[in-house]
């Protein structure tokens, strides 16, 4: 007889395509996940992954067997939360934490619609896990998703991040992408951090290589990165969130066509993972976003 946990143990392995991090998600053991995943295949009578060196590799059988128990395990479980959801105590103040770029775009304007009162906190990815590991916040928004035990993880967005320049710089009119590198590349870069994050992800994207760059300034806040870009400073790659609303006319967006993508996440510890204020929250942000 099927175990339900084995399912779910089977749905965690296909998300991460690796047992030991499937199990660092569930709280579980490498050696008891791996177990379950074996009584699952005995169940079935054949493999659901090819085992490599570096990943958990679906066969076919396993494709077709999550793509049948992936939406019954979400219904599984957003049932569970809505009938806990009537009993569980509700929560008279919220500690969030995020980018205050991210908050004050994003969050800000939704505090009148929140029926509860918040307490927000601001930092760096790192930051904002390790608060959440010491269960000094309630819920977070981050663009990391780390694999740490007893956090959970839900995917808000995908954000859209282009490259922008002083409105009077002179950019290069050529569509070939060896041109262009060499362009960029003469140009001054203002990061967001000393390990390029973005900029870095951006290059590779485009060139398939790493950007031989060294930031002219290194500011961790992207309201004054653009600032910075608006005095002649540097180019900079700014989510396209925070220019929709801007009529600003002293900074041009470079290269429209190439834009890189990065995914948002909301993160919260599984034990809250039914308090209905967080999934009223992450609602409101997919809504609006």
């Amino acid at each position: 007889m099927v175990d339900f946990e084995w399912y779910r143990s089977f749905i965690a392995i296909y998300k991460h395509s690796s047992v030991s991090e499937a199990a660092k998600t569930r709280i579980m053991t490498q050696p008891a996940m791996s177990q379950h995943l074996a009584s699952l295949e005995a169940e079935v009578g054949e493999a659901l992954f090819t085992r490599t060196a570096r990943k958990m590799i679906p066969t076919e059988r396993g494709k077709e067997l999550y793509t049948h128990l992936a939406p019954l395990i979400e219904c599984l479980e957003e049932t569970t939360m809505s009938f806990k959801a009537a009993s569980l105590p509700t929560l008279k103040v919220i500690r969030i934490a995020s980018a205050p770029e991210f908050y004050g775009v994003k969050l800000l304007p939704l505090l009148p619609e929140l029926k509860t009162c918040t307490v927000s906190y601001f930092g760096t990815a790192d930051y904002l896990l390790e608060l959440l590991e010491q269960d000094k916040v309630d819920m977070i928004v981050t663009s990391k998703k780390f694999l740490s035990p007893g956090i959970e993880y839900g995917k808000l967005f995908d954000e859209h991040f282009v490259v922008i320049a002083p409105k009077g710089l002179e950019v290069i009119a050529s569509d070939q992408l060896k041109e262009r590198e060499q362009w960029l590349l003469s140009q001054k870069w203002i990061s967001y951090g000393l390990e390029l994050p973005i900029i870095r992800r951006f290059w590779r994207e485009h060139f398939k290589k790493r950007p031989l760059i060294k930031p002219v300034h290194v500011i961790p806040h992207l309201h004054l990165i653009i600032n910075a870009v608006e005095q002649g400073e540097g180019l900079s790659l700014i989510p396209t969130y925070l220019l929709e609303n801007s009529a600003n006319e002293r900074i041009q967006i470079v290269f429209e066509d190439m834009s890189v993508t990065n995914e948002l996440f909301i993160a919260y510890k599984m034990k809250h993972r039914h308090l209905p204020e967080i999934s009223a929250i992450a609602k409101r942000i997919r809504d609006h976003a």
